[in-house]
């Protein structure tokens, strides 16, 4: 069953802050700019299928919340750094980006990884977190600090839950949080990901299922307690975004409902 939101009781915390969230059409994403905006920010929604940005807009405009919308691909790095940058004309300052997009890779082995789906999934999981970062910091260095929120995986701690190119892809994307928590903490510029565990979306596995690698994933899966729901993991993302989490820089906060503990 679902937890009880909390997000009631925090009231506006991301009051006049610009937020963009990319992977924002659907799931993690989609629940995380809701509650952005129902929190006070004026958030871009960031996705490849202009049906999902156009319906997450008009969701948040309808409960009276800020938000425009961005169509991108952000396997091509050009329109990684035009998403920042057109907020930075439209809206004058980026206070929080999340790195949310992600895709999965079939769950292949790497004997059965084609170079086509390694550097898909390397541009997406890592480079774009990577140059939208690299765009966004020198204006939140101007403007006196922001926030940094990187989706990761459990993948990215463990070696067998997901294929090669995903759990090489979010080992990357934890350094990455870690390196720019340590170099731009000081300066402001607070970093954390979340390691999320098994969540109901609708991500899938990534293209067609590779056999040895859903042999092995079946294998890991049946300890899963339960799915979380994206609600609940928006929740973290919020609290990582808002200055509740002041001290936490440099954080991978597992959420996963235990799962890697047994």
């Amino acid at each position: 069953m679902q937890s009880t939101s909390g997000s009631d009781k925090v009231g506006r915390v991301l009051e006049g802050k610009v937020a963009i969230v990319t992977g924002a059409g659907s799931g993690v994403g989609r629940a995380t700019a809701n509650l952005f905006a129902k929190t006070g920010s004026n958030v871009v929604v960031v996705d490849l299928l202009p049906d999902r940005v156009s319906q997450v807009v008009a969701e948040i405009k309808s409960s009276g919340g800020k938000a425009s919308g961005m169509v991108m691909d952000l396997s091509i790095g050009t329109e990684v750094d035009r998403m920042v940058d057109e907020t930075l004309k439209s809206a004058g300052r980026v206070d929080i980006l999340h790195n949310n997009a992600g895709i999965m890779d079939g769950v292949r082995p790497v004997a059965d990884t084609t170079d086509e789906v390694w550097e898909k999934v390397m541009a997406i999981n890592v480079t774009a977190p990577f140059r939208a970062s690299r765009r966004a910091i020198p204006s939140m260095l101007k403007q006196g600090g922001g926030v940094i929120i990187n989706t990761a995986s459990v993948a990215g701690v463990f070696g067998g839950i997901a294929g090669a190119a995903y759990t090489v892809s979010k080992h990357a994307l934890i350094g990455l949080t870690m390196n720019m928590a340590a170099f731009y903490g000081t300066k402001g510029i607070r970093c954390n990901a979340m390691v999320l565990g098994a969540v109901n979306t609708n991500i899938g596995v990534g293209g067609q299922p590779n056999p040895l690698g859903m042999e092995h994933l079946n294998k890991v899966a049946s300890m899963v307690p339960r799915m979380a729901e994206p609600a609940e993991i928006a929740e973290l993302a919020l609290f990582l975004a808002s200055g509740r989490s002041s001290y936490v820089n440099g954080s991978c906060i597992v959420i996963d409902g235990g799962w890697t503990v047994f």
